[in-house]
């Protein structure tokens, strides 16, 4: 028998996501379609991958978009296992935790909207819309998260992130945390240390505060104390205050795998993941002016190789959407993995056609610009320019983090790859005499990361 959710964007009713004999299914709702031709073809669609129309989308279509708002690998099977449902149930799965996702999606049963949940029009629905944890429920919560992922079934409770990491959307209001409720937006997504991943915390803030030193948009960060386990807390840039209102308001967004219609499993290029021309492409055709965030996206992709993040794949890019116009979103999830041995050291998507950063020659970032559309002197003095500031910078924030108590092994470490990496990128592009290229091993695929 099928089966239907309703699917609501911005507080606005936009279609229907239908389960029918294990498949899924999108269809927007006629008022919407109505709305967006009365502004003339102005109105939003739901992603880049699902434009516009009057006629249904098929499982094909309607599945990357939606399975995207899911957690993955781990989480995923246990969200799964605490909801009764099977792993490979993308429909239960948003039933049972599609309330508060990323962007400005929430799903609801027919018949309910999000002016049901109760405590919304109240005029201080925090005794109602959040729960304030104090240090022992901090410390539980803490304890629950590895067999507990989006602390999926807890009454009240239904959220979501993208991802194989823990973390968990929570509120942050003066100097308090607590848990969103019955619809309430939540402010913050809280992110514990990883697993077997020494030094994350300080890694991702570390990572994330030289990338903003450079200029570049990231969404802000801070290491705080929560039940003597120092995590991550990172401000969502999908919710910002709302004049007064008691509960800020939520943002559209999509990464870049939902808006080109690749679910999130295959988000690795060598899996069929978006590839770094197909991302650029996807910038110029979803963005206007689109010259501002192609040269984002390029310093992003430079600090990547950088600094080492081999994870970056299409599901660490987004597309943030305002009422006037789409754009890149700020950068999160910046983590040196090249810092962890033991973690590969391919890349998530190729830059002129090599996994590996010690293979990228000088060419490689020629071809590279030429497959992105940019100009390959523009790429070479940009890479330069970024490789010339970031040692200088990384020991001054390095310094820092010592002297705010926040000092790890692993900063030292991201330090002298930094440098390396810098050292020997300045070097390629800049010799007069091309080197050898580098003995090569047959490219393995990137795996997951924890």
């Amino acid at each position: 028998m099928p089966k239907s959710l309703e699917v609501w964007l911005l507080g606005q009713h936009v279609g229907s996501l239908m389960q029918v004999d294990g498949r899924l299914a999108f269809a927007y709702a006629e008022p919407w379609l109505q709305q967006a031709a009365a502004t003339d073809g102005a109105g939003m669609a739901l992603s880049q991958s699902l434009p516009l129309r009057p006629e249904p989308f098929d499982d094909r279509a309607t599945r990357p978009f939606f399975a995207g708002l899911l957690p993955e690998g781990e989480q995923r099977r246990l969200v799964a296992k605490v909801l009764q449902a099977s792993r490979q149930n993308d429909f239960a799965l948003l039933d049972g935790i599609g309330g508060e996702c990323a962007g400005a999606v929430t799903l609801l049963a027919p018949g309910q909207s999000p002016g049901d949940w109760p405590g919304l029009a109240a005029a201080d629905p925090s005794a109602e819309t959040v729960r304030w944890l104090d240090e022992p429920a901090l410390r539980q919560l803490l304890d629950d998260m590895p067999r507990r992922p989006m602390l999926a079934g807890q009454e009240g409770l239904r959220l979501s992130l993208a991802g194989a990491q823990d973390k968990l959307p929570v509120v942050v209001q003066g100097g308090r945390i607590g848990l969103p409720l019955n619809g309430m937006p939540s402010t913050h997504i809280l992110k514990p240390p990883i697993a077997g991943i020494d030094g994350s915390v300080f890694n991702e803030a570390f990572c994330m505060t030289l990338a903003g030193a450079l200029k570049l948009s990231v969404a802000p960060v801070q290491i705080v104390p929560v039940a003597g386990t120092l995590v991550l807390l990172v401000q969502r840039y999908d919710r910002v205050a709302a004049g007064g209102a008691p509960q800020p308001r939520r943002l559209h967004q999509e990464d870049f795998c939902q808006a080109l219609g690749v679910p999130p499993e295959h988000k690795y290029q060598n899996e069929g993941g978006p590839d770094l021309a197909q991302c650029f492409a996807l910038l110029r055709r979803a963005t206007r002016p689109s010259a501002p965030h192609v040269l984002a996206l390029l310093d992003a992709v430079v600090f990547n190789a950088l600094i080492g993040n081999h994870d970056a794949h299409g599901k660490n890019f987004s597309l943030l959407y305002r009422a006037e116009d789409a754009r890149l979103a700020p950068l999160y999830d910046l983590l040196s993995t090249a810092a962890y041995p033991r973690l590969t050291d391919k890349m998530a998507m190729t830059l002129g056609g090599k996994y590996r950063f010690s293979e990228v020659m000088a060419r490689h970032w020629g071809q590279f610009a030429s497959e992105a559309g940019l100009s390959p002197a523009q790429v070479r003095k940009r890479v330069l320019d970024l490789a010339r500031r970031l040692p200088g910078l990384g020991r001054e924030i390095l310094a820092g983090f010592d002297t705010h108590g926040y000092g790890h092994p692993v900063l030292s470490q991201i330090v002298a790859l930094v440098e390396q990496r810098c050292a020997l990128t300045t070097r390629r592009l800049t010799a007069t005499n091309p080197e050898p290229e580098p003995d090569t091993a047959p490219d393995v695929p990137p795996g997951n990361y924890p």
